[in-house]
């Protein structure tokens, strides 16, 4: 009995087991189903009462659909130069913003005044980065100015020098006799010219030559580096500088494969690394010199405090701390007045030849403001930096060609510091924003007949601000924002200037031989003129108004 009785106990058991072992699978099952329920039931939730609103945006539309690892760097390398690439993509796509990926990195071209204010405006201090590439590393020496460098206590630092020390009104206004002197000798430049080469001027050197003598004057108070030319024009050493200068605005943001896979740079894969050192060097050789100069004098007392500055270096050097500490080191100041030199030849110079050029295919215009200047200055003096507030046209004119004619294809890269929602898509920490000037310029919804040249558009009835910008980003001359242009004011006066001259002092018209009009056509690598611009000029002042020596 004892037997059977273990052997009916051991067999309750095995079945007690097996029920136990079929319940708690079938609980298992019975939970992990209700489970699966209440996330199909909250997801169908969302689905139907929340609506899209919740959802997670997308990125802007894809141009180029990305490889692995390299996004569409291979699309980049291989359609050259890549600004038309990209614009001609998004014509294409019908599209006003867009995402191309190169390597990690989510760059962002935009077209609409709309959404660049969002990006600018709304969102500045978002988009208030600058991307770290080899370029801009390379010009600020280590990232140690104000434009070019990424967002941190070192661009604060060099912020409030450039905008309290060397481009506030009370310096633009210290710093004037400097810029008039410069404006006379472009005066005594073309009319030399026209005495000794028959009228024919390169309109394109004598601009960018004005608008590199004027921050040579700023910065280290002189016009030449070398001898210069008797008749006012540059020297070999102004020439090589002025093209250094250009080489390295060529190159700054020229989508270089390292600016996108960081490792690679050093390889040099491009070139690009190559050029901007050596453009750095030419211009590092003839800037460094003198500022090392200057500052041992400052060092050993040949300058003081109790001396008047003779220019922005000496401000630069005589800044100092509480502690009577200086509150820049040499590279520092050599870092931005480089960047200062840089900033300031291209967009005065370009804007003047292209509206120049665009003037003498329509001389109706052309004489419409030189009317003007002759009405408000007259034929007894020359246009003085005074005058500006009245000459509308002329500044009508030089707004124009800054919205038909940009000097780069893009604003200078922002860089978001945080993921957000900009137009309704998602923009990822990091990303690369290109706002375009040309396409903003001459965008058929924003503007009528966007590729002629008409002045008119700009005329107000309360008369064109000096400042040559356009605040809803219609078009840009002078970038804004948290990271704007901060030399907006001496942009824009030296543009006017350079403008007014010209057209006061000079008649102009094309050269014999080169046909009825000339040609506006763009370079392929760049938005220049394809042709340097070579027009005839004639005095057309009495004789005694035009400098025969300057200082």
């Amino acid at each position: 009995m004892d037997s059977d009785a273990t052997a009916l106990w051991n067999t309750s058991l095995h079945q007690l087991s097996n029920m136990s072992s079929i319940f708690s699978t079938t609980f298992l099952r019975f939970a992990t189903t209700l489970v699966v329920m209440a996330f199909a039931l909250y997801y169908l939730y969302k689905l139907l009462f929340v609506g899209k609103s919740d959802k997670q945006p997308g990125l802007p539309p894809l141009l180029v659909k990305p490889w692995p690892i390299v996004g569409s760097l291979p699309e980049m390398v291989r359609n050259k130069p890549v600004f038309r690439w990209i614009h001609k993509m998004m014509k294409d796509a019908n599209t006003e913003i867009a995402c191309i990926r190169f390597g990690n990195v989510h760059v962002i071209p935009v077209t609409c005044p709309e959404i660049s204010c969002e990006f600018l405006k709304t969102q500045d201090a978002v988009f208030a980065s600058r991307p770290a590439i080899m370029a801009a590393d390379i010009t600020t020496k280590g990232f140690l100015t104000t434009a070019l460098s990424p967002m941190g206590d070192q661009w604060k630092k060099m912020r409030r020098v450039m905008v309290n020390e060397m481009l506030s009104p009370i310096r633009h206004r210290w710093l004037q006799d400097k810029r008039d002197k410069e404006a006379d000798n472009l005066v005594r430049y073309v009319y030399n010219l026209c005495v000794s080469a028959g009228g024919l001027v390169d309109v394109r050197v004598a601009a960018q030559q004005y608008c590199g003598n004027v921050p040579r004057q700023l910065l280290f108070n002189r016009r030449y580096f070398g001898k210069g030319k008797e008749n006012g024009g540059p020297g070999f050493e102004e020439e090589e500088h002025v093209s250094a200068v250009f080489t390295v605005l060529a190159y700054l943001y020229a989508f270089c494969v390292s600016d996108y896979i960081p490792m690679l740079r050093g390889l040099d894969l491009d070139g690009h690394e190559k050029v901007m050192k050596e453009a750095m060097r030419v211009i590092g050789k003839y800037h460094d010199p003198i500022i090392d100069e200057r500052i041992q004098q400052w060092k050993n007392g040949k300058k003081s405090d109790k001396e008047d500055p003779n220019d922005l270096l000496d401000v630069l050097i005589s800044l100092k701390d509480g502690k009577g500490n200086p509150i820049l080191t040499a590279d520092e100041i050599k870092a931005q007045l480089a960047e200062f030199m840089i900033a300031t030849v291209d967009n005065p110079s370009n804007a003047v030849e292209w509206a120049l050029a665009e003037m003498l295919n329509h001389p109706e215009t052309l004489k419409k403001a030189m009317d003007e200047i002759d009405r408000v200055v007259g034929k007894e003096r020359l246009v003085e930096e005074s005058d500006f507030p009245k000459l509308n046209y002329v500044k009508a004119c030089a707004r124009e060609a800054f919205r038909l004619h940009p000097i780069a294809p893009f604003n200078v890269p922002h860089v978001s510091l945080e993921d957000t929602t900009v137009a309704g898509y998602f923009i990822p920490k990091g990303s690369h924003v290109l706002l375009s000037r040309s396409a903003l310029g001459r965008n058929p919804k924003v503007w009528k007949e966007p590729l002629k040249f008409k002045p008119e558009r700009h005329l107000k009835e309360d008369g064109v601000s000096l400042t040559l910008t356009e605040a809803d980003l219609r078009f840009i001359s002078f970038s804004t924002g948290m990271r704007g242009c901060k030399g907006i004011l001496l942009g824009s006066t030296m543009t006017v200037m350079v403008f007014a001259r010209l057209l006061q002092c000079f008649s102009w018209s094309i050269p014999p031989g080169n046909g009825p009009t000339i040609d506006l056509s763009e370079a392929e690598d760049s938005l220049f003129l394809a042709k340097p611009l070579v027009a005839v000029a004639k005095p057309r002042l009495p004789a005694h108004l035009y400098p025969v020596h300057l200082p």
